[in-house]
């Protein structure tokens, strides 16, 4: 898909400043020449890119060859600190997501090599702080989703035809949305449609400590919330014994592996960790997108958890929590409790099941896999490319070891403060 740029390049010049692998120690510390906290880091689908994006307003792309790191970039454009970024599927070229304090949403795409140019800039997109952005799976074309403090969560998509943004409001939780997640292409296949044509669906995680579901009819392009009380946090403890009693932080879809067996993890302020897992109860049925969703503990931690992430293949499920720490979890394969893996675990999984997401710890590192798959081919590919595992910790220049605050805990939540 061609994306027509709309604004020159933002990115300054790259800088020569190269770390290299330990190989004993299997892991390097890298400078992000951030000047203040960093909040997430992203990986891009080969393992080639990294972004981290900051307090300073600023998100940085680091080139990753083989055990030699380097800034190649700095992109520019928001007015406040940047929460978080995503990349897009590369069938649609290199192209970034980025959502902050200021309310709007960035969608920056490099060129040429080093050379970065904003193809939209959704300035004001929200009244309030952006928190959250995601990038819809490629079947469902170029559109991403964000989370607002403003209650509200906007999918924005890219029109082909007339090289356009389009944009839709879905009236989500009215005391803020922390985070969204795509459902992956194939996790509701209809036996009974010839077609088997997917609806784009949604997860979000709200400030009323539940999960709410959004489903898009593709004849109209209607977003509609789904009724699924089990994840509701006013029937929730009369359904299941697992339920949020703070603001759920982040949510995330696992990938799909089997069709119409749907798990979802969740975490929140309570130290809470939960898998939502959601499988058809009728084989007669055709769908299982109306069957309940039961809800597992993974993990009561003493902390807040801020961050969750799946693994490639869904096995593995890395957490960031509040005592500056981030732990891989895998369940077991007698009675499904889920186990905290130690580093030889961690090491073999990761061997089979790399993970191209980083997970950022509360004083600013990052475990991400260090050396790239090589080059990316030539076509679209539908699968990732493997990684290795050796693993790399990230960290910038922070001023504070302290995580970022969260919003306050206002009737209206503001969004969060900046450091």
């Amino acid at each position: 898909t061609d994306i027509k740029p709309k604004k020159k390049t933002t990115a300054t010049a790259a800088t020569t400043t190269t770390t290299t692998a330990d190989p004993q120690e299997g892991s390097v510390l890298i400078d992000t020449q951030h000047e203040d906290l960093v909040h997430d880091v992203q990986c891009d689908w080969y393992g080639q890119k990294m972004a981290t994006c900051s307090s300073d307003r600023t998100i940085k792309i680091c080139s990753l060859n083989g055990g030699s790191y380097e800034v190649s970039a700095t992109l520019q454009g928001h007015s406040g600190p940047v929460w978080q970024v995503s990349w897009a599927h590369p069938q649609f070229g290199v192209v970034l997501a980025s959502c902050g304090f200021d309310g709007s949403v960035l969608i920056h795409g490099e060129v040429r090599p080093r050379e970065w140019t904003i193809l939209h800039a959704a300035h004001q997109l929200h009244s309030s702080s952006v928190n959250g952005v995601c990038f819809a799976p490629p079947e469902f074309g170029l559109q991403c989703a964000a989370a607002s403090s403003d209650g509200r969560v906007s999918v924005l998509r890219h029109e082909p035809e007339t090289q356009v943004w389009s944009v839709e409001y879905l009236e989500d939780c009215p005391m803020g949305v922390n985070a969204v997640s795509w459902a992956p292409a194939g996790a509701y296949y209809d036996a009974s449609s010839s077609a088997n044509q997917e609806t784009p669906r949604l997860v979000t995680a709200g400030c009323d400590n539940g999960l709410r579901f959004w489903q898009c009819n593709t004849s109209t392009g209607e977003w509609t919330q789904q009724n699924v009380p089990q994840c509701d946090t006013a029937t929730t403890s009369a359904i299941q014994h697992h339920h949020h009693k703070d603001w759920v932080r982040d949510v995330a879809w696992a990938p799909s592996l089997v069709p119409n067996h749907n798990r979802i993890a969740s975490c929140s302020e309570d130290g809470q960790v939960l898998i939502w897992t959601q499988a058809k109860d009728d084989p007669t049925s055709s769908s299982s997108s109306s069957s309940a969703w039961t809800a597992t503990l993974v993990h009561q931690f003493d902390e807040p958890v801020w961050r969750v992430s799946w693994s490639a293949t869904g096995h593995v499920l890395a957490v960031s929590s509040g005592d500056a720490t981030v732990t891989l979890w895998k369940e077991g394969l007698v009675d499904g409790t889920w186990i905290r893996m130690d580093e030889d675990q961690a090491a073999a999984a990761a061997a089979v099941d790399a993970t191209s997401s980083g997970e950022t710890k509360e004083d600013g590192t990052t475990m991400l896999p260090l050396s790239p798959p090589g080059p990316p081919p030539t076509a679209a590919v539908s699968e990732p490319m493997p990684t290795t595992t050796t693993a790399t910790t990230v960290t910038g220049d922070v001023s504070s070891t302290a995580p970022a605050p969260p919003p306050p805990k206002l009737a209206a939540p503001p969004p969060p403060p900046v450091m």
